[in-house]
C-alpha cells in the first residue's frame, strides 16, 4: 500500500519535469516530508480551464485532498480510507471506474515509507485478519533520484450543504493506485535489510514511467481495454529502499531529517 510519501520538488521543478501549462500560485505547497491521508498533495493531470471557451486539455499541476470522495458520496467521511485503488481492479470497482475512465492523474513524490514486519503477520494483513504493528520503517525512491510518477485517479464532490459561491462547495480528490511489490533484486540494496520491494510490504505504488505519462493523462482515452495495459508495473531494478529513522511514524514529524539514510535499522526485523 501507499500511506506515507515525501513531496519537496517545488511548482517550478514539477512544470519543468512534467511539462505543465498551468498552475495557481495560490495552490502553492511546501515540501512535504511526511505526507499523510487528507493532506492536500500535488497532482499533475490534464483537463480544459475553466471559464474559457477552448475545449482542449491543458496540463495543469493541481493541488488536491489525498482520499477519494466518488461523485455521488453522500458525504466525504470516507475519504481516509480511500487513498488507495488496486490496480487489479480499478477498473470495475464503483468508487473508481468512473475516474479511470476518464479522471486521471499523477502524484509526484520523492518516495514512498514503508514498515518491515514479520512474514506472517504480514500475511494476516493482505487477509484483513489484523492490523500490521509498525516496526522498522524504509524509504523507497527511483536509484536515479528522479521523481516517482504515481499513477492516480481524482475526483470531484459536490458538497450540498454549502451554496454554489462557498469556496468549499467542492473537493477535489485523489487516490493512488498501487500493484503487487516487485520481487526483482532492487536496484540499491541496504547492507542489512531486504533484498526486494516484496521483502518489505506485499504492495506498491504504480509507478509510471515518462513514457506512459501522455497517454495516462490524456482524457480522451476513455476505453477501458486500451488503459488496462498502462496499468502494467515498469521494469524491475529501477528502485532502491534504505532504513529511516522510527520518527516518520508519527505524522507531526516533517522535515528532510526523516529522509536521512541509516547505517542499519532501528528496529529489529527479520533481516
Amino acid at each position: 500500500m501507499c500511506g506515507r510519501y515525501a513531496a519537496s520538488r517545488g511548482p517550478e521543478d514539477l512544470a519543468g519535469i512534467f511539462e505543465i501549462d498551468k498552475w495557481e500560485s495560490e495552490e502553492t505547497l511546501e515540501p512535504d516530508y511526511n505526507v499523510a491521508p487528507t493532506k492536500g498533495v500535488y497532482a499533475v493531470l490534464d483537463r480544459p480551464l475553466k471559464d474559457v471557451d477552448d475545449p482542449r486539455p491543458v496540463r495543469q499541476l493541481r493541488k488536491l485532498k489525498w482520499g477519494l470522495v466518488p461523485s455521488w458520496s453522500k458525504t466525504p467521511e470516507g475519504a481516509a480510507r480511500m487513498i488507495n485503488a488496486r490496480a487489479e481492479t480499478v477498473h470495475e470497482k464503483p468508487s473508481y471506474k468512473r475516474a479511470f475512465s476518464t479522471r486521471r492523474c499523477i502524484v509526484p513524490a520523492d518516495g514512498y515509507y514503508e514498515w518491515v514486519t514479520g512474514t506472517q503477520e504480514r500475511d494476516l494483513e493482505v487477509e484483513g485478519r489484523k492490523k500490521r504493528p509498525r516496526k522498522q520503517p524504509y524509504f523507497v525512491l527511483p536509484a536515479d533520484g528522479s521523481v516517482f510518477a504515481m499513477a492516480g485517479l481524482y475526483e470531484f464532490w459536490r458538497d450540498k450543504t454549502l451554496p454554489d459561491d462557498h469556496p468549499q462547495a467542492w473537493w477535489a480528490t485523489c487516490s493512488v493506485i498501487t500493484t503487487e511489490a516487485e520481487t526483482g533484486p532492487l536496484a540499491v540494496s541496504p547492507a542489512d535489510g531486504p533484498r526486494t520491494l516484496a521483502d518489505i510490504h506485499p504492495r506498491m505504488p504504480l509507478m509510471l514511467t515518462p513514457d506512459r505519462w501522455d497517454a495516462w493523462l490524456d482524457p480522451s482515452h476513455t476505453d477501458v481495454d486500451d488503459l488496462r495495459p498502462l496499468l502494467a508495473p515498469p521494469s524491475e531494478g529501477l528502485m532502491r529502499a534504505y532504513p529511516v529513522s522510527t520518527a516518520v511514524s508519527n505524522v507531526r514529524n516533517n522535515g528532510p531529517e526523516l529522509l536521512k539514510e541509516l547505517d542499519g535499522p532501528e528496529e529489529s526485523t527479520l533481516f
